[in-house]
């Protein structure tokens, strides 16, 4: 009897098996990038939002970050200086988000008080932008 019920049975749960497996690929957070290797993109993403950086910019991936004031992030990763100031570099964005002010004195870009974890998230969110 059970052997009968697994052979009814084994069909439905193979088939189970395949339809949950590409959900589970796509709940898998994406890597860090090579600039900000300890760096977490998905909670930098929240930060993103969380800190109003879309109010002045335009951010993709982030819903409603559609500023104007400051340039769009777009192709973020590509880009060969921050502000025209910095080489852009992981250690260099973070120093940026944390204290624009101290890297470009008088920017439009104020220092909104960005924790040293908070960069290095939001720096890995924006690399991953290319």
């Amino acid at each position: 009897m059970i052997t009968r019920r697994l052979r009814v049975l084994w069909p439905v749960a193979a088939t189970a098996a395949l339809l949950l497996a590409p959900a589970a690929c796509a709940a898998v957070p994406p890597a860090p990038p090579p600039e900000v290797p300890a760096g977490d993109p998905a909670r930098g993403a929240r930060l993103i939002d969380s800190y109003g950086c879309g109010s002045c910019h335009t951010v993709p991936g982030i819903k409603g970050a559609d500023g104007l004031v400051g340039p769009p992030l777009t192709k973020f990763g590509k880009r060969s200086y921050i502000a025209g100031e910095l080489v852009n570099s992981g250690p260099n964005l973070q120093q940026w988000v944390r204290n624009p002010q101290a890297v470009e004195p008088g920017t439009a870009m104020p220092d909104i008080g960005v924790t040293a974890t908070d960069a290095q998230d939001i720096a890995a969110y924006l690399f991953t932008l290319d």
